[in-house]
């Protein structure tokens, strides 16, 4: 890690090496043994396997853009941030080996600050089987989490956003809508049931990428293509299907408890509730129609929940959601760093 900016309030009197050696103890304890070198070179050492490839992503959180301290805590911004990169290996049917971590700290930023963050990003990649090796700490004018994270799949099982063809069956692996639901409730702008704003909360502050699940999926030669739709049903169906060159019609969608009970609270389609919140992390997946039916079953038998099946990729260019008899344009509405 490089010597931070000095002048940072709030970190007087603390000592680069002191912080390091802090931040190592938080993350040692998810360390591989392919992990040559870690914190306190000058770069890490990683010894990659033979027979396969390496998936790299990179991802940042923001404060003020991603999170705020009024919608969660520190250690939870830090999950999510490490969560991100994570669902977006998963998407590529990736096992997570490796992440740095490139932290910019406030001017107002603490210790406790930095090394919650740090709990919350080491709680996550032990989670998903990944070790973090280092990075940098810079300062900057509000909370910057930038993080870099490798995974390995076999050259077989990569799956992209382009193999998609026109009659796949689209199918996601999970319930949508929760996350933003869970965001409306940590903001105080809308009261839904104890249980269920629990779990909407949960889905908002402590995601669980698909890695599991994306894993299995990118074995079966069935599956044409894959991807994460954590910026909205909405948008990225739109890029997976510009990638593959296709349209697509949308016939149905899993919408989570939270997100129907506050649709039906402020008198809007829960579809269109479910297709434009973002932050689920579930797979947007597209499966040979022949091979759906025992794939399915074999999704559920696996991991005990459904994979959901919501239209078909088609030939027809565009987008389109059956309502009734009605065919609506799908329009992007999903979030988009330049348009918010």
């Amino acid at each position: 890690m490089r010597r931070p900016e000095p002048g940072a309030s709030g970190l007087s009197g603390l000592r680069e090496d002191d912080l390091v050696a802090a931040i190592e103890s938080i993350v040692a304890s998810n360390a591989d043994a392919r992990l040559l070198v870690g914190i306190g070179d000058d770069a890490a050492v990683w010894q990659p396997s033979r027979s396969h490839r390496s998936v790299i992503t990179s991802d940042a959180c923001i404060e003020g853009v991603h999170f705020t301290r009024e919608t969660m805590t520190l250690q939870d911004a830090g999950w999510r941030s490490m969560a991100a990169n994570a669902s977006d290996l998963a998407a590529m049917g990736a096992r997570p080996v490796l992440a740095t971590v490139s932290l910019g700290v406030g001017p107002q930023s603490t210790r406790d600050d930095i090394l919650a963050l740090y709990r919350g990003m080491a709680d996550c990649a032990r989670a998903s089987g990944m070790a973090i090796a280092g990075g940098d700490l810079v300062r900057t004018p509000m909370l910057t989490i930038a993080i870099t994270a490798v995974g390995e799949v076999r050259a077989s099982n990569l799956k992209l956003r382009s193999g998609g063809y026109a009659g796949d069956v689209l199918a996601v692996t999970g319930e949508l809508g929760a996350s933003s639901a869970g965001l409306q409730i940590a903001l105080g702008s809308a009261t839904l049931p104890h249980d269920v704003a629990q779990a909407a909360l949960l889905a908002h502050r402590h995601p669980l990428p698909r890695l599991r699940e994306g894993a299995w999926l990118a074995a079966s030669r069935h599956v044409h293509a894959m991807m994460d739709c954590s910026d909205g049903l909405s948008t990225d169906l739109h890029r997976l299907c510009a990638a593959s060159r296709v349209g697509a019609v949308v016939d149905a969608v899993p919408v989570a408890p939270s997100a129907l009970a506050l649709a039906t609270m402020q008198g809007e389609d829960p579809i269109d509730t479910a297709v434009r919140g973002g932050e689920d992390f579930e797979l947007l997946v597209a499966i040979a129609p022949r091979a759906f039916p025992h794939l399915a079953m074999r999704f559920e038998a696996h991991f005990g929940r459904p994979l959901h099946r919501i239209g078909a990729m088609s030939k027809a260019k565009g987008l389109v959601v059956l309502k009734g008899a009605e065919r609506v344009p799908l329009v992007r509405s999903g979030w988009d760093h330049f348009e918010a």
